[in-house]
């Protein structure tokens, strides 16, 4: 508690005190009657002193009265007086207490400032200590800058030596480069000679190399490789694709799914997945529905699946089928693709590989003047390792050194693959209403029916 409030309180308390005290019930002080005096003998003496006795006590009697009378008028005059500063004393309480009220709020305000003050004191001292942190660092910062300025005059110096040093072997090295310059000359002029000399030496030896370049390719294009060999390439870079669609029926699901392996063939820019139509869901000649949904996929050594985004149906004939394949899933199959044959008539024979390397062998065949996109196969025998054996559609064809030379359309025919031109295209998807499938297939199976009875 305040101080000043606690002296007024005790101030008020010891006032009030003061003017409630009843000072009239204090008992006054009497006087001690003095002895009556002993009465004489016989009824004279006795009424005398009788009387004498109540004169003493009248006068006593109205002694005391005019004592207590003027006792009680003085303390009438004290209550009086006890009242009005009673008053007095309540009204300065009262104003003692406005006083404190006052500078309680005061005090508070003070309190508050004094709060804000020290807040403020703080920020200024945790900013005098940034500020003295700051100082502090730079003047370390100054420090090595001027160990810093000192090193480099140092080194400057050293420089200042070093490049006098160096004009003085600039000027004793100029001296010997234009001896070396001179004799450089005379070297320039005899190299130019040998340089010419050289120059007609590898003309001649890279006209000799080109034809030896000419003449090696030439010798491997010419040389037939051994049908062992070629069958073993191709098991070695054989991919197995999945085509699985479907089309609405009114007994089933309609779903269908076939897988087929096959080889990649590149034509100089784009690599395709060879293959005939019937190593596909496809079958040109059944009633035509819309198919609903189509999936094609390229399956990887390790199990892992890559998706083709279409298929396309080859001007060349309508039942090879090429799926093109990207340079990244080329290198995900991990395959080496085939070349297509730039001469497919060089040799008389080919190698027939049946049922994606299920049988092989030696295969002649001859051309038909009235088919040029087509040869003709001796399907009475093929030469195998291990006995004999028909072609059928979908037999792979591969020329004599190693090219893609066709596809088996029928048991007689081969189809001869030279390009890649597509006559119509599928998109792979789940939902295949929008591309009109019923038409396309009408097309193609249309496009076969034109065919010689013979090719079909």
């Amino acid at each position: 508690m305040n101080r000043t409030l606690l002296l007024i309180l005790c101030d008020f308390l010891l006032l009030n005190l003061l003017a409630l005290t009843r000072w009239e019930r204090a008992e006054p002080t009497r006087p001690t009657q003095a002895p009556v005096p002993e009465l004489a003998a016989g009824a004279q003496n006795a009424e005398d002193d009788l009387v004498a006795a109540m004169q003493l006590a009248l006068a006593d009697e109205q002694a005391t009265r005019l004592e207590t009378a003027a006792d009680l008028a003085a303390r009438e005059q004290a209550l009086a007086a006890l009242q009005e500063e009673r008053a007095d004393l309540s009204q300065t309480l009262a104003q003692t207490l406005a006083t404190a009220e006052q500078l309680s709020g005061q005090v508070a305000a003070a309190t508050r400032q004094a709060t804000v003050t020290q807040a403020e004191l703080d920020r200024m001292r945790r900013e005098l200590d940034a500020r003295n942190a700051e100082s502090a660092r730079q003047q370390l910062e100054v420090e090595r800058l001027t160990t810093a300025q000192a090193e480099a005059q140092e080194r400057i110096q050293g420089l200042t030596v070093a490049v006098r040093v160096a004009e003085q072997q600039t000027v004793l090295l100029q001296e010997t480069a234009e001896t070396f310059r001179q004799q450089a000359a005379a070297e320039r002029a005899e190299r130019e000679r040998v340089q010419e000399t050289t120059v007609q030496l590898a003309q001649g030896v890279g006209q000799l190399a080109e034809s030896s370049t000419e003449l090696r390719r030439e010798i491997q294009e010419n040389r037939p490789i051994n049908t062992n060999v070629l069958f073993s390439r191709f098991l070695e870079n054989r991919v197995n694709t999945r085509i699985a669609g479907a089309r609405p029926t009114l007994i089933s699901s309609g779903a269908r799914e076939r897988e087929a392996r096959t080889i990649l063939v590149r034509d100089g820019a784009q690599t395709y997945a060879v293959l005939h139509v019937d190593d596909t869901p496809f079958l040109l000649m059944e009633p035509f529905l819309e198919w609903t949904r189509l999936q094609v996929e390229f399956l990887t050594a390790s199990g892992s699946s890559l998706r083709a985004s279409s298929v396309n149906f080859l001007s060349l004939d309508p039942r090879l089928v090429a799926i093109p394949v990207t340079p990244e899933q080329v290198t995900a199959l991990g395959v080496t693709p085939y070349e297509t044959a730039l001469d497919p008539v060089k040799f008389p024979d080919a190698v027939l590989i049946s049922g994606g390397g299920n049988g092989y062998g030696e295969l002649p065949f001859r051309l038909d003047a009235s088919q040029p996109g087509y040869v003709r196969v001796d399907n009475r025998v093929v030469r195998r390792l291990f006995g004999d054996f028909s072609p059928s559609r979908g037999d792979l064809v591969l020329s004599r050194t190693g090219e893609l030379l066709g596809i088996m359309v029928n048991s007689d025919y081969c189809a001869l693959v030279t390009n890649f031109l597509p006559t119509r295209t599928l998109t792979t998807g789940e939902d295949l209403r929008s591309q009109n499938t019923s038409t396309l297939f009408t097309d193609l199976t249309a496009r076969l029916r034109s065919l010689p009875l013979r090719l079909q």
